[in-house]
């Protein structure tokens, strides 16, 4: 490693310990962060820490409906599986379709934003009218017109989402980019012959990217959202427990009439949870990553 890429690397080292140091003073973002890595985990470790087998409604282990006691600690479902584990297992899918649908929304988000405030012109006039028009648009009505066109499934609920939630980091993308564009050394870039890609690649991208990231986590608890209510209205994959499917199944067999809470209250918990974590961390993130919400912190 040379001199000057050694100096570099220990200045990015530098910078993500100060983002560190502040992000772990908000208690809450901290708080946040770690129900999320203890969440992931858990998801990620749903195959070796359970049973996948009782997923399955003919190996069923109990009888429907139990209330929770020592075998079943959340109790069974209307079929008698483990809620716990169709919890676990829930988390797997409502996870994946957040995060996928995020990075989705996210990339034509930022490449919109970033086309519309370099490019200028008819180019900006264009992109930006496709912008409002989603954005006056309900995303979730169009998220479940999608999910109804297509075919049911984990992967038609990632792009109903991804290309129906993008509107928000486009403009905010745009707004950072054109804020970056105006100074001077971009102009100094230019003059030296500096083509687009230059441009957008050197400088442009490494001053919006802290931003996204900060939004990314707000949308990936929104994305989440998304996907519950599509899995709640019966447009989700039916054979892939989430935790929308779960309220949904709980609602359409009386378990709700009937009392059995320990059917409704753990998905309706997990969602409110990891949404509530991604919104701490996100917020935290955000104030440290956006030099105007850090100055208005202050």
């Amino acid at each position: 490693m040379t001199a000057p890429a050694a100096i570099a690397w220990q200045r990015r080292r530098a910078a993500a310990a100060a983002v560190w140091r502040e992000f772990a003073a908000d208690r809450g973002g901290l708080a946040g962060l770690g129900v999320l890595v203890l969440v992931v985990l858990l998801a990620v470790l749903a195959p070796v820490i359970t049973d996948p087998a009782g997923l399955d409604v003919v190996n069923a282990p109990g009888k429907p409906l139990q209330p929770p006691s020592g075998e079943f600690p959340l109790g069974t479902d209307i079929d008698g599986r483990s809620v716990l584990l169709l919890t676990l297992w829930g988390a797997r899918v409502s996870l994946l379709v957040g995060f996928a649908a995020t990075i989705l929304s996210v990339l034509i988000g930022t490449l919109v934003g970033i086309a519309a405030a370099h490019f200028g012109g008819w180019i900006s006039g264009l992109l930006m009218r496709f912008t409002d028009f989603f954005l006056v648009l309900p995303s979730l009505v169009l998220a479940i017109a999608l999910s109804t066109v297509l075919p049911h499934g984990v992967p038609t609920i990632i792009v109903a989402v991804g290309v129906t939630s993008w509107p928000t980091t486009a403009r905010l993308v745009r707004a950072q980019t054109l804020t970056i564009e105006s100074r001077p050394y971009i102009e100094r870039a230019r003059a030296l012959g500096g083509g687009h890609l230059h441009v957008i690649g050197k400088h442009v991208l490494p001053g919006v990217l802290p931003l996204v990231l900060a939004n990314t986590t707000l949308v990936v608890g929104n994305s989440i959202i998304a996907e519950s209510t599509l899995s709640f209205l019966g447009l989700g994959d039916p054979t892939a427990p989430s935790w929308g499917q779960m309220l949904q199944r709980a609602l359409s067999s009386g378990a709700v009439t009937g009392g059995a809470w320990w059917y409704l209250i753990p998905p309706g918990l997990a969602i409110v949870v990891i949404v509530l974590s991604f919104t701490l961390a996100g917020r935290a993130l955000e104030t440290v990553l956006n030099p105007r919400l850090k100055g208005e912190h202050a």
